[in-house]
């Protein structure tokens, strides 16, 4: 885990590619969520102020290897330079001709954007030629973007062998706060998994089962290991060809020595929308005709009374249909008591995937958590236990 970061680098006059991630969400060409921007920004401000040249890569969205105008960076100079708090150029290009020019034109402290890597092949192919013609772009690469370390690519991974490198703040934070929560965690260690299907969470439960002490299992995936235990979940939606699956996670937990909490009560309804009718009802009491939306105040009590001697905490997923009121008491309730154990110093707490900082953000808890991942696929496959290529090719320390 011991990689250089800014701290270990010497950086004016130099020219650093920064592989950030500014793949953003966009609407009719105005940016409507600057959460990756904002937390990429500090890296590249660090580096401009420090005298250096810096040249930013990053994707947008999936061109597949062609030019796709609607799909251009350009849009995003201008948040970029308000989050930088400085102009910053743009090239139409991000190797060849148009991307030399305008990188031979910068002077110490400048930032140049460059166009999208995915208008490239060669990009996702993680093509030899693409990423040597990128590491001729510096003298230095910055790998900043680890919620795209998860993919091989010509620009996170290509790149990062061919020319001196370094972790960025924003991958510095996320690499240091996993580490905690997973390398090496003060126990005991509890492991949140929400979501709606086991189908798509297998390797990460296969991998927190061996490692906590703890694991919660919340949302609708927790329908489909009531079911494998026998119980009836009337119209709930749950995997009845992965009742297999969650015996083989049950017993893996009983040889491990990891405790499973899955929901004792429950919130049902007869159908799924707001303001619907509902009940609280024991787990064991779901009726044919009515569907579990949400767990219920026994369960989020129970755990609660697990967070008290907790010192380390992991959440992905959300233990409801919490974008629904009144679905969402159950989330609500869970992230708020993580955040007063937080706030109060007894727990380390990291959380991250796209619902689950939605979650966060609905309980109003999300500065309130030890840190919050945006990172989505890269931060589901380090919780599976997978090498992320974007990582494993920087330069230890």
């Amino acid at each position: 885990m011991a990689f250089r970061t800014l701290d270990d680098l010497s950086v004016k006059g130099k020219r650093v590619l920064v592989r950030a991630d500014l793949n953003v969400p966009v609407a009719d060409g105005k940016v409507t969520d600057a959460t990756r921007i904002e937390r990429q920004a500090p890296t590249i401000k660090e580096l401009a102020e420090a005298g250096a040249r810096v040249i930013v890569l990053s994707h947008f969205d999936r061109p597949k290897g062609k030019v796709v105008p609607s799909m251009s960076l350009k849009a995003l100079v201008e948040p970029l330079s308000d989050a930088l708090g400085r102009k910053i150029a743009f090239a139409d290009d991000c190797v060849g001709e148009k991307a030399k020019a305008a990188i031979a034109a910068l002077k110490d402290g400048d930032v140049l954007l460059l166009e999208n890597t995915r208008f490239h092949k060669g990009e996702e192919g993680n093509d030899s030629a693409m990423a040597t013609e990128l590491a001729a772009l510096g003298d230095i690469f910055v790998n900043d973007a680890f919620s795209a370390a998860h993919r091989a690519h010509a620009s996170t991974e290509g790149v990062a062998r061919l020319l001196p490198n370094a972790a960025g703040r924003s991958m510095q934070a996320e690499l240091t706060h996993l580490q905690k929560a997973l390398g090496n965690p003060q126990r005991p260690l509890l492991a949140v998994v929400g979501g709606a299907k086991v189908s798509t969470k297998i390797a990460l439960l296969e991998n927190l089962v061996k490692r906590v002490e703890v694991l919660v299992i919340g949302g609708a995936m927790a329908n489909t290991f009531l079911a494998a235990e026998g119980l009836a979940v009337g119209k709930s939606l749950f995997e009845p060809d992965h009742l297999e699956t969650a015996r083989k996670i049950l017993h893996a937990a009983n040889e491990s020595g990891a405790v499973i909490l899955l929901p004792t009560d429950v919130v049902v309804a007869k159908e799924f929308k707001a303001g619907a009718a509902h009940r609280t009802v024991s787990a064991r009491d779901i009726a044919d005709d009515e569907m579990v939306l949400d767990v219920g105040p026994a369960s989020i009590a129970e755990f609660e009374n697990r967070l008290i001697g907790t010192r380390t905490l992991v959440w992905n997923g959300p233990f409801g249909a919490f974008e629904t009121a009144p679905f969402d008491k159950g989330t609500v309730a869970a992230a708020k008591a993580v955040a007063k154990a937080t706030r109060a110093g007894n727990l380390l707490s990291v959380a991250g995937g796209g619902d689950t900082v939605a979650a966060l953000a609905h309980a109003g808890v999300e500065q309130d958590f030890t840190y919050v991942s945006t990172a989505g696929g890269a931060f589901l496959e380090w919780l599976e236990g997978k090498e992320l290529p974007g990582v494993e090719a920087l330069t230890p320390k």
